[in-house]
């Protein structure tokens, strides 16, 4: 039952976090028009870069890098030195926010269905809506990061 639980949990979270993909870019578009979009566009969960290395972004990164999710958001890519770079942090913010509504969208389901078939069932879920919504939202935190400090750098040169 516990193994019934597990490999379909893990199976529909898969389908349900790609799914989410379309909710948070719905999200993302209503949410976009309020007031509230430029302060989400300086979110921050885990500032330090030792804790991102603790969780593995960096192993993340070069997984997006270099397999076929690097064809995912061709607008998110540095071409040469005369890239705006104001652009490409704006869409680093669209695709962050859009993951972090799917991830929620995910939880949230998870969290019903917990109560609704199993806990086993429900956290398993997550495993997927981890790696495919929480995991690239937090990369892109970490690039925007990056990128401000290269807009600072431009700005006082």
């Amino acid at each position: 039952m516990i193994t019934n639980h597990l490999l379909t949990g893990f199976t529909f979270g898969l389908s349900i976090s790609i799914v989410s993909w379309m909710v948070g870019m719905i999200g993302n578009g209503i949410l976009v028009k309020t007031q509230y979009y430029p302060k989400l566009s300086h979110l921050n969960f885990i500032p330090s870069r030792a804790m991102n290395k603790a969780i593995g972004i960096e192993q993340f990164k070069w997984i997006v890098k270099n397999t076929f999710f690097s064809f995912f958001n061709q607008s998110i890519k540095v071409e040469s030195k005369n890239t705006d770079l104001s652009a490409i942090r704006h869409q680093m913010t669209l695709a962050e926010i859009s993951h972090l509504i799917g991830f929620l969208f995910v939880a949230a389901f998870a969290l019903f269905q917990s109560f609704n078939i199993s806990i086993v069932f429900g956290l398993t879920m997550m495993i997927p809506n981890v790696f495919l919504n929480l995991y690239p939202s937090l990369l892109q935190q970490e690039n925007k990061r990056r990128i401000d400090l290269l807009l600072k750098r431009q700005k006082t040169s």
